[in-house]
């Protein structure tokens, strides 16, 4: 029986990590690599079944786990917490180019691009996103559901909350061991801005300097 692997999402995110996930797993002769969609009307996608959740899950496999790909850090828990309810299992999609040095700690979940690199002493939770040519230097702190764009460049002694995005090509300071640079849970980084400050919870920041949009 043939292992049932899928990239949840067909939108721009699922279709961009497909090949990774393709390359990846190109010498497991016996397993099924399909793409899992609720909204789509589509059968193939890039020449991949699509499946529901539930026709994901009452397929015959011998084991059956997905990968989320929808860039919104609250939709993406969202989708995992469906799938974890439904009995599904979690992958990590990774590059064959990224970069990992020294004690590198990923959570479940996880898509990585290619030329993504994560230098050392780094720490990041589930469901995290890092898209093309992305780096995270070292003593980095990273939550759960966090999303980097293009081009994040994330250097060291940085605490990133859950649920945060940021922008493609944005910039964020270091910090130091005694004072990290902080970006609070749910903040969103505009693209190309440069973050020398700390950011609250849930703030939108922008710009070079970054600074906080008014409401």
């Amino acid at each position: 029986m043939t292992s049932l692997y899928g990239i949840f999402g067909i939108g721009g995110c699922g279709r961009g990590v497909m090949p990774i996930a393709r390359e990846q797993f190109a010498s497991r002769a016996n397993l099924r690599l399909v793409f899992v969609d609720d909204f789509g009307s589509r059968d193939m996608v890039n020449g991949h079944e699509v499946l529901s959740l539930d026709q994901f899950m009452a397929a015959p496999a011998r084991e059956r786990a997905v990968a989320v790909a929808i860039a919104d850090p609250a939709t993406r828990q969202e989708v995992v917490e469906r799938c974890r309810a439904a009995g599904a299992n979690f992958f990590q999609v990774r590059a064959s180019n990224a970069i990992e040095m020294d004690e590198v700690e990923i959570g479940e979940g996880a898509l990585i691009s290619p030329f993504v690199t994560f230098t050392s002493n780094i720490s990041i939770g589930d469901h995290f996103h890092a898209n093309l040519y992305s780096y995270v230097e070292h003593d980095c702190v990273i939550g759960d559901y966090v999303t980097f764009a293009p081009g994040v460049r994330c250097n060291g002694n940085v605490h990133i909350g859950d649920h945060a995005y940021i922008g493609a090509g944005a910039i964020i300071r270091q910090g130091s061991p005694e004072n990290p640079m902080r970006i609070g849970p749910g903040a969103l980084i505009g693209m190309g801005a440069v973050v020398t400050k700390d950011v609250l919870p849930g703030a939108i920041v922008v710009g070079n300097p970054a600074r906080a949009m008014e409401s």
